[in-house]
């Protein structure tokens, strides 16, 4: 039954009814049949939150990164948009330790700034999410091609589609586990590269030292010099292109919902992220540019082959490991696409959950199973990405291009609304007379960080295809492709706003309890 004629105060009692906030001695769960079940543990969401931070934008358009913008334009890069990512992060750890809830930002959107903009929210994150979930099914077809070359990708990612939604339909402790185990396959991947590239560097794995010369090498074609190739145009396009290596991240806040104990949990996570980032992107980088001159012309073929990664190039340099380099990466390749599509399936399906609780989705998707798990919006979030598989596969690959362009600068959108939500709720916790020292957890640098994150999410969402501007002939096909989720986004708040006749919500009238 739809919920979508409730007031207000009766929406948010029915939204935070749908889980369980409860957790027995020793850590059993206590759940309500009605709800979700608080099932991810500590060591779970911390591999959750690191694991939305790395996948194949490391693997493979790190490489890319450094062509175009030599080892320090790529470096630069990353640090900027990985301190953006920690701004956010801040930001969505605060309001996530606070108000564990189902829904986190689209909730938030709705509660601090304006109901309509949450129902926006929401639906732009499910849809970018369930056409991300498509986008794997994809990619982890052709990478099984390198071991099976001719075998049927239909075939592959019906496979893919049957685990994926075997783990979200058992329980959220299945998805957890096994997230987890996809997560840990890459850390362990990214910590032995930067080990055994510090060792390439100075010489202590078997030839001579490298050391830092490809930081001053100059290219004999064009005779740019590393480590800033191209200036300042270079390392804005890598900044722009890192941005989408790090979507993900934000799922810790709809995964609060289903840890044990948010208060704990969350802000660890949290405080875990940059510093993780920090670690694996940048050192991952530094390596990279250290060992492989910018000038090596395999590093541009990086997404055309696993062979092209940088990780594979330096793995191959390893004293009798080289031969079965490729093989190695091309199944820590498989488990990164597994866990994002693992992420997507679960971060879509329980923010359509969320929505269906407070009307703004039918209210069938709000069922759970005995194991509380939503089963009809695990079903609708699958069959979204299989459907938008079988486009691509049958011939539709524009349709699927615009879907998926859109679906990647929603990630931005999201973000840029996390750090405005934050903003309000600062300002509704100060005008409802509450001090900050009452936060469980206080997000740092504010106000600057969120600001810092809203400035350069802006810059990311307009200038990321800029270069539509700037081609000899203007295709109306790309800057569809590349802006419009801009309009989509906004005729979805207006619609419901002309709808439901909403409004801004006062600070003080902004709901700040957990329940």
């Amino acid at each position: 039954m739809s919920r979508a004629n409730l007031s207000q105060d009766e929406n948010t009692r029915s939204f935070h009814s749908g889980f369980s906030d409860g957790q027995g001695a020793k850590g059993t769960n206590h759940c309500d049949p009605e709800g979700l079940r608080r099932g991810i543990g500590q060591r779970q969401l911390g591999m959750i939150a690191i694991g939305g931070a790395i996948g194949t934008g490391l693997f493979f358009a790190s490489g890319a990164a450094i062509s175009q913008a030599g080892p320090g334009g790529a470096l630069l890069a990353y640090s900027l948009m990985g301190l953006a990512v920690y701004c956010m992060m801040q930001s969505l750890g605060e309001m996530a330790t606070q108000l564990p809830i189902p829904g986190a930002f689209e909730a938030y959107a709705e509660r601090f700034i304006d109901p309509s903009l949450g129902f926006a929210f929401g639906w732009n994150y499910w849809f970018s999410w369930g056409i991300t979930l498509a986008a794997e099914f994809v990619a982890g077809a052709l990478i099984v091609q390198f071991w099976f070359p001719g075998t049927n990708t239909t075939v592959w990612a019906m496979g893919f589609f049957a685990l994926l939604m075997t783990l979200n339909l058992l329980s959220v402790k299945a998805y957890a586990e096994a997230e987890y185990w996809f997560s840990g396959i890459k850390v362990v991947t990214v910590i032995i590269f930067i080990a055994v590239g510090a060792l390439m560097i100075f010489g202590l794995l078997g030839g001579r030292a490298v050391g830092f010369q490809n930081w001053a090498l100059t290219s004999p074609q064009t005779g740019l010099h590393a480590p800033f190739v191209g200036g300042l145009p270079a390392v804005l396009l890598v900044f722009l292109v890192a941005g989408f290596s790090f979507q993900g991240t934000e799922g810790v806040g709809l995964a609060a919902a289903e840890t044990t104990d948010p208060g704990k949990c969350v802000p660890i996570a949290i405080r875990n992220v940059f510093w993780r980032i920090l670690m694996f992107y940048i050192g991952s980088i530094f390596v990279a540019g250290t060992l492989i001159p910018f000038t090596d012309p395999n590093l541009l073929h990086g997404e055309e082959s696993i062979a092209f990664s940088p990780f594979t190039i330096v793995f191959q340099r390893i004293p009798k490991f080289g031969f079965y380099a490729a093989n190695v990466m091309n199944f820590v390749i498989l488990s990164s696409v597994l866990s994002c599509g693992n992420s997507s399936l679960y971060v879509s399906s329980r923010m359509l959950y969320a929505m269906s609780l407070s009307g703004k989705a039918p209210g069938w998707f709000g069922k759970v199973n005995r194991h509380q798990v939503p089963v009809a919006a695990v079903w609708a979030t699958g069959l979204v990405g299989a459907l938008a598989f079988l486009s691509n596969a049958v011939g539709g690959q524009k349709i699927y291009q615009v879907l998926y362009n859109f679906s990647s600068l929603t990630g931005f959108l999201i973000w840029l609304g996390i750090a405005l939500c934050h903003l309000r709720f600062r300002k509704a916790w100060v005008a409802q007379g509450r001090r900050t020292e009452e936060l469980k957890f206080r997000s740092r640098f504010y106000p600057f960080g969120p600001w810092i994150a809203v400035a350069l999410f802006l810059i990311v969402l307009f200038g990321a295809n800029i270069d539509i501007f700037l081609q000899p002939v203007f295709s109306w096909f790309d800057f569809i492709s590349g802006y419009g989720v801009v309009p989509f986004f906004l005729m979805l708040y207006l619609g419901h706003k002309l709808v439901k006749k909403t409004r801004v919500v006062p600070l003080r009238e902004c709901n700040l309890d957990p329940d």
